[in-house]
């Protein structure tokens, strides 16, 4: 580690002392680099803006040079921080992957296993599921965790990810799970009381639940509907695909659901304006997990559930949610949503 330190030093100032840079604050050094922001670094690691900014005050002090610019802007590497930052980056790869070999020494069926995935599949898609899996696997911990932001696997932050996107590491394994097709959909109640748009051209009548959240392509909304903006349309925003779902079904308006949705028996109308979009569900992990029992035994069993050819709402083709509801009856029965999203208010 000195050595490489030694030698972004160096293109400031020959360092004679021995340095005194801990590997914590490398690290911190990677997250200002990768979030170009000490405010946003430190609210990533829990730390105060005041406190990061005086570690790598030190560790700059340490190694003998400057590392970022700063400006009202954020942060920019310097030289120096560039010529260290690929460096700084292979050691924190292979100390991974010490971690990472310690957790798959164990052959058998015995551990945790760390699952991310987005909100809508992990809540009402895996998560009902996982009860089953746990009484047939008691020994094996799933850490299930549903959020919008994207963990990386490579970082140590999950085990397996369910992503939006396919990672680029070739350190993962990478697989397509299926395909999750966006459709508009409204309440009973709102579709009696205020009717549904039967074109694009009367959509602005009406008010839109907007998802508003990381791996959300944020302009695919009025791209989608050929709209420039969707100004005025918007009744409510919310970062939660649950929260969408449960605005959409207490009649708050359109949202954009999966088409699993109506499926699995959410009550909620169709809307028929000739537009969809659809999102791939990948599964990740890296290659180390390939040695480790209990990690193969979610990785077959996360594809098992949602294989295409056993759940048509995964396939690639679309399929209108109402030709999907006979389709999904087996699902349905097992693992349908009737009172189990939107609780109604007193």
């Amino acid at each position: 580690m000195q050595q490489v330190l030694h030698r972004g030093a160096a293109m400031m100032q020959h360092h004679e002392d021995p340095l005194n840079a801990s590997w914590d604050d490398l690290k911190l050094f990677l997250a200002c680099a990768k979030f170009k922001s000490f405010r946003n670094a430190a609210e990533e690691l829990g730390l105060t803006s005041t406190t990061l900014m005086r570690r790598i005050d030190r560790l700059e002090e340490s190694i003998g040079c400057k590392l970022f610019l700063r400006d009202q802007s954020g942060l920019t590497l310097s030289d120096e921080g560039t010529a260290m930052i690929a460096d700084v980056a292979h050691m924190e790869r292979h100390a991974f992957n010490v971690f990472r070999r310690a957790s798959r020494t164990s052959s058998d069926t015995t551990g945790t296993v760390r699952v991310a995935v987005t909100e809508g599949p992990g809540n009402f898609w895996i998560l009902p599921r996982l009860i089953d899996f746990q009484k047939t696997y008691r020994k094996i911990t799933v850490d299930l965790r549903c959020a919008m932001e994207q963990a990386d696997v490579a970082r140590l932050e999950s085990d397996i990810a369910i992503q939006l996107e396919p990672p680029t590491n070739p350190d993962l394994i990478v697989a397509k799970l299926g395909r999750l097709h966006i459709y508009p959909f409204v309440a009973r109640d709102y579709a009696n009381l205020y009717g549904v748009p039967a074109t694009l051209a009367e959509l602005p009548n009406h008010r839109i639940v907007k998802q508003s959240a990381p791996q959300v392509d944020d302009s695919a909304y009025a791209r989608i509907l050929g709209l420039k903006s969707l100004e005025g349309i918007v009744g409510i925003k919310t970062n939660s695909s649950v929260g969408v779902l449960y605005a959409v079904e207490r009649g708050a308006g359109i949202g954009f659901l999966p088409t699993v949705s109506i499926a699995l028996g959410a009550p909620l109308v169709a809307v028929d304006l000739g537009v969809s979009h659809h999102a791939d569900l990948w599964l990740t992990y890296h290659k180390e997990f390939r040695a480790s029992e209990r990690h193969k035994i979610v990785v077959d069993w996360l594809k098992k559930i949602f294989d295409p050819k056993t759940y048509p709402c995964f396939r690639d083709e679309f399929i209108h949610p109402n030709a999907l509801v006979p389709m999904m009856t087996a699902a349905r029965e097992g693992f349908g949503l009737s009172g189990y999203v939107a609780a109604t208010p007193t």
